[in-house]
């Protein structure tokens, strides 16, 4: 692993999320002494993608001028076998030459010294039904999809499916955008993320600690966003309050997890209280808002009750309620104790 070369990654713009983590674990790959050669099954792996998309990735990134593929032959079995991937920030870097081989027309140009151990054996297999050494077209190894296993360049054909191919796909209804809407959240996260790591008191543009370095520390901090429903202004300023009584910026995001959970904890509970008062207040309003009856309307409508044949409780009537109905001569008190209210 260089830390070099993740911070080269990460400093990349313009790229789809999928095809920069590509880039990612390439140069997490990458030996600072012998360079960078995984295998396309460990890679595919790390990446959590098939192959086939793999390589559709490996070739944007090339097209982008960011790395340089260089196949590799054994030079006693004729074997393939783990490409070279030279990066961008290598010393003596150069992008890949879309012209073919004057010898063959097999392939790029290669680098000096790193396609193959024998550069006239490229001369060689152009009279020869043997497969070019520089670029490996021929080799009869297992296939990786369903295609023929000895493609060449002049067909156009490719070992690896192409991921783009799917029989069943349903035509669009409307016009979609989403990699232009991945691409401006990933922008947006990156500049909320550089905000983050200043108000922390870490130099965004310098070299990152160890903890604050590549996708995991990113995934970390957009959990808060996602499982405690926190704002990035929120995160931000807990972020600030933290260094108030931490002189030393944290030794990753994860040593500010339980500063954010109080901060969430106190923001729902903020809320339901705000909840719950304009509740008690709706309902105080709509108890208000109806006009109280007058004590001869009181005393109308329980005298309707008494010379009702109706059943009436006992406690129905109180005793104020008696004598307001005796006081307007409504009902007697032996009407009263006939029902049982005296």
């Amino acid at each position: 692993m260089s830390h070099a070369a993740t911070n080269w990654a990460i400093q990349r713009r313009g790229l789809k999320p999928t095809t920069k983590i590509v880039l990612w674990h390439l140069c997490d790959r990458f030996n600072p002494d012998y360079g960078c050669f995984p295998s396309q099954e460990r890679l595919a792996h790390d990446c959590e993608i098939s192959r086939s998309t793999l390589n559709d990735h490996l070739g944007q990134l090339e097209a982008a001028g960011l790395l340089r593929r260089v196949p590799r032959i054994h030079p006693m079995t004729k074997r393939q076998m783990p490409t070279r991937y030279i990066l961008g920030f290598e010393p003596g870097f150069t992008p890949h030459d879309p012209n073919p081989c004057p010898e063959t027309g097999h392939g790029a140009l290669p680098l000096d010294g790193m396609a193959s151990e024998d550069p006239s054996s490229c001369v060689e297999s152009a009279n020869q039904p043997d497969p070019c050494p520089e670029t490996g077209h021929g080799i009869a190894e297992r296939p990786v999809s369903d295609f023929d296993p000895d493609p060449c360049p002049e067909n156009g054909q490719s070992r690896v499916r192409n991921p783009d191919t799917n029989l069943v796909r349903e035509p669009l209804r409307e016009p979609v955008k989403e990699e232009e809407d991945a691409r401006g959240r990933e922008t947006g996260f990156d500049d909320f993320f550089g905000e983050l790591l200043q108000a922390l008191g870490i130099d965004a543009d310098g070299a990152l600690p160890a903890w604050w370095q590549g996708w995991p520390a990113r995934l970390h901090v957009q959990r808060w966003i996602d499982d405690l429903g926190m704002s990035e202004d929120q995160i931000i300023e807990v972020a600030r309050k933290t260094r108030d009584t931490h002189p030393a910026p944290p030794d990753g995001p994860k040593a500010l997890d339980r500063a954010m959970e109080r901060a969430a904890r106190r923001d729902a509970e903020a809320t339901n209280q705000t909840t719950a008062s304009g509740r008690t207040a709706k309902r105080q309003r709509k108890r208000d808002a109806a006009p109280r009856p007058s004590d001869d309307q009181l005393a109308a409508f329980y005298a309707g009750m008494v010379n009702s044949d109706a059943f009436l409780p006992a406690n129905a009537v109180s005793s104020a309620m008696c004598g307001l109905m005796l006081a307007r001569k409504l009902v007697t008190p032996e009407q009263l104790r006939l029902r049982g209210v005296l």
